[in-house]
């Protein structure tokens, strides 16, 4: 197979040509916003980011998303450099900067800065942070539902590197995604370390068996503001939710199985390791989740 799709494919948009991208507090276009080969980031993965997505000139849930950013820098010790109303400026200068009104999607990213030397330890960023805004005019554009493959990679442990936090440092992410490619998948499914469902690469994950939606405990995926929002729609509109340990087993014979991101909110699933999932489309209880956070997303946008 080698229609593959991904999970923030979006419309193709000339106007993203002529982006102006917020860097470290200037605003410039998209060909100069360059960082340095010793940043940080660039050089170690050294650094957390942030997801947002415009609706009709709100950003969506900001407050959980600004809880979620400083949270994460508080836990890898990093200086954003701007207090919390500082952001949302910032945010929001970009978002001026380049007349984006609905349907964008920005990406906070901050590192620890500029190192002198070539080398790891966080003493030698002494000139930092690196702060950037992207921006762009974001319609997702997904022709089917999603094909997952589950890889032998997995979320690791609170210990190693937290899967809550949304760090540079994705290369096992990256490389859950290589090997759902090559087995002919759009994402891959990732375990956890008891051989339980967990998340994909990208998104989190969530299967509907007898009209009940199950995701997992939450322990070891990220934090998906999205899925807590699903988690919470569900539990409002009586459709009973299940926060659980459940296996492959369970996820091969579900009804309905669906993703969830900032970025394409409620995204069906059709085939999981081969097996189709539903029908091969939008069962029934996604539809309903799908209309009732469209609900919500109008309601704290207008």
């Amino acid at each position: 197979m080698t229609d593959h799709i991904t999970t923030h494919q979006a419309a193709e948009d000339a106007r993203n040509e002529n982006i102006q991208i917020y860097l470290n507090g200037v605003l410039v276009p998209k060909e100069r916003a360059l960082v340095s080969v010793y940043d940080s980031g660039f050089m170690l993965g050294d650094g957390v980011w942030e997801g947002l997505r415009l609706y009709n000139g709100t950003w969506a849930f900001l407050d959980e998303h600004m809880d979620r950013l400083f949270d994460a820098a508080k836990a890898v010790d990093i200086d954003l450099g701007l207090d919390r109303a500082g952001v949302v400026q910032a945010l929001c200068d970009t978002q001026t900067a380049n007349d984006m009104h609905t349907d964008a999607h920005a990406r906070l990213m901050v590192t620890r800065g500029v190192k002198r030397r070539p080398f790891q330890h966080p003493a030698l960023s002494q000139s930092g942070p690196t702060f950037t805004i992207i921006m762009e005019h974001s319609q997702p554009s997904l022709p089917r539902g999603i094909r997952l493959a589950t890889v032998p990679h997995m979320r690791g442990l609170p210990m190693t590197q937290d899967p809550k936090l949304n760090s540079h440092s994705k290369l096992n992410c990256i490389l859950a995604c290589i090997a759902a490619e090559k087995a002919g998948a759009d994402e891959a499914l990732m375990l956890d370390v008891h051989g339980f469902v967990n998340t994909t690469n990208a998104c989190n994950f969530f299967i509907v068996r007898k009209g009940a939606v199950w995701t997992s405990t939450g322990d070891y995926c990220m934090n998906g503001i999205t899925r807590q929002k699903v988690i919470d729609l569900c539990r409002e509109n009586d459709i009973p939710v299940y926060e659980r340990n459940f296996s492959l087993v369970d996820a091969y014979g579900a009804d309905e199985a669906f993703i969830t991101g900032t970025f394409g909110a409620q995204t069906p699933v059709i085939e999981l390791d081969g097996r189709a999932i539903g029908g091969g489309g939008m069962g029934p209880v996604t539809t309903r989740i799908r209309g009732l956070y469209k609900d919500l997303i109008a309601k704290v946008t207008t």
